[in-house]
């Protein structure tokens, strides 16, 4: 009797609950059988709930769905998710963003990255101040803030470019693989414009452990071309490194790069594949190895194709200079129109917003021809080697020469800067 009348000063009935929270008895008899209402117990046939419980969100209500998605996490624990195991088999990346249905943030995280790689811009800037606005997950802001920066390149926008460093610095990091992979982050922008110094210690020994395993894939995406910037920056004569000179460093590069294409690919991981063998093929082709670059340039293809990553292939236009046309062209001469049209616009916009960050203007006149000269000349290479490995006269060289001296306005010691 003294146990009853205890229970009688603690608990209320399903009945009382009802008429305090403006329900149907049945509707709180189902929410203490589905465990939602704390402390409630069951006597018997009887529910009793704890006295002064306020009424549970209704989980049915459009509000109540929105708080579950910003507290739903992504999938997987990175702000690259087309880069993770996600996307695994080619021509299924539309698949995979509806098969996210069930987390709203990460559907609309991944079609987003879908769309950059399409070089959809325009809807990649929509997505990313959706998330923004939204107040996403940190892994959610981190990407999208990466986003609205990699839109800012595609723009020429510096102002958008500043704004989207903001967001990623302000992501809500919680823990040390948080604020590492917001550092990450930060870099893989600054590395879009090939600027390294940001890239912290730890990262540039190739050392991936302050990251979780998600990022991974991404990290081995960004850490290959960081070596890919770092040689340029040495064959260019724009940084030192001790023992190293003109294409030394570069063309050690692929032993680092080439082993993370294998894993890649043993893995799953499409986008990073993609992104991988891009940039040794760029490494390649810097190196005067054009056969091993044409490897990787047609197996890139051939994974970029089936879900039409335009936008991949024309980021690489300045760097592979004329590879991707000749592979492209002679494989899907509609998809080369694209790509090139993407290419245009996308070397403008970096052109530009190179320019306005460097405080300098980058030429964007030279043709084809005229900017792998320019190049070469850069890496340190006499007209005779340029010519042989261009498989051009002399003259032809030193005419090339002459109109790059000319739309530059200065001698080939000072190409690098401007290109």
């Amino acid at each position: 009797m003294e146990r009853i009348q205890e229970l009688a000063s603690q608990y209320i009935k399903i009945e009382e609950a009802a008429k305090e929270w403006k329900v149907t008895p049945r509707r709180v008899q189902v929410l203490c059988a589905d465990g939602k209402i704390p402390g409630a117990v069951r006597i018997g046939r009887e529910w009793m709930i704890p006295a002064g419980t306020s009424r549970p969100t209704d989980g049915r209500t459009r509000a109540a769905k929105e708080k579950a998605e910003e507290n739903m996490p992504l999938p997987r624990k990175t702000p690259f998710l087309y880069m993770s195991d996600l996307y695994h088999t080619p021509g299924t990346a539309d698949a995979v963003g509806e098969s996210l249905a069930y987390n709203h943030e990460a559907q609309v995280l991944f079609e987003a990255e879908v769309a950059y790689s399409r070089g959809e811009i325009d809807k990649v800037y929509a997505s990313a101040n959706y998330l923004l606005g939204k107040h996403s997950g940190f892994y959610a802001v981190i990407s999208a803030g990466m986003l609205l920066a990699l839109c800012a390149i595609w723009k020429g926008d510096i102002e958008m470019w500043r704004r989207a460093k903001i967001h990623i610095a302000e992501a809500p990091a919680k823990n040390d693989y948080d604020r590492d992979t917001m550092q990450l982050a930060i870099s893989a922008v600054d590395i879009m414009l090939y600027s390294v110094e940001s890239f912290p210690e730890w990262f540039k020994i190739g050392c991936f452990e302050p990251l979780h395993k998600d990022a991974f894939p991404a990290a081995k995406v960004y850490y290959a071309k960081y070596l890919y910037a770092a040689g340029y920056a040495v064959a260019t004569g724009i940084a030192k490194q001790e023992g190293m000179q003109g294409l030394s460093l570069m063309s050690m590069v692929p032993c680092a790069v080439e082993p993370m294409i294998s894993w890649a690919n043993a893995n799953g991981t499409v986008m990073s594949e993609i992104y991988l063998r891009m940039t040794c093929a760029a490494v390649y082709h810097n190196s005067g190895r054009d056969e091993e670059a044409i490897r990787h340039i047609d197996k890139a293809i051939a994974l970029a194709l089936p879900d039409r990553l335009y936008g991949v292939l024309a980021e690489y236009g300045r760097a592979l200079d004329t590879l991707v046309e000749k592979r492209l062209s002679a494989v899907d001469p509609g998809a080369w129109e694209k790509v090139k049209e993407l290419h245009k616009a996308y070397d403008a916009g970096w052109s530009k917003l190179s320019g306005a960050i460097r405080g300098r203007r980058v030429v964007t006149t030279l043709t084809p021809k005229q900017r792998e000269v320019a190049k070469l000349a850069a890496f340190g290479m006499s007209n005779k080697e340029i010519a042989d490995k261009l498989n051009m006269s002399l003259s032809g060289v030193k005419q090339a020469l002459l109109s790059v001296t000319d739309k530059l306005g200065v001698g080939r010691d000072q190409f690098a800067a401007f290109l």
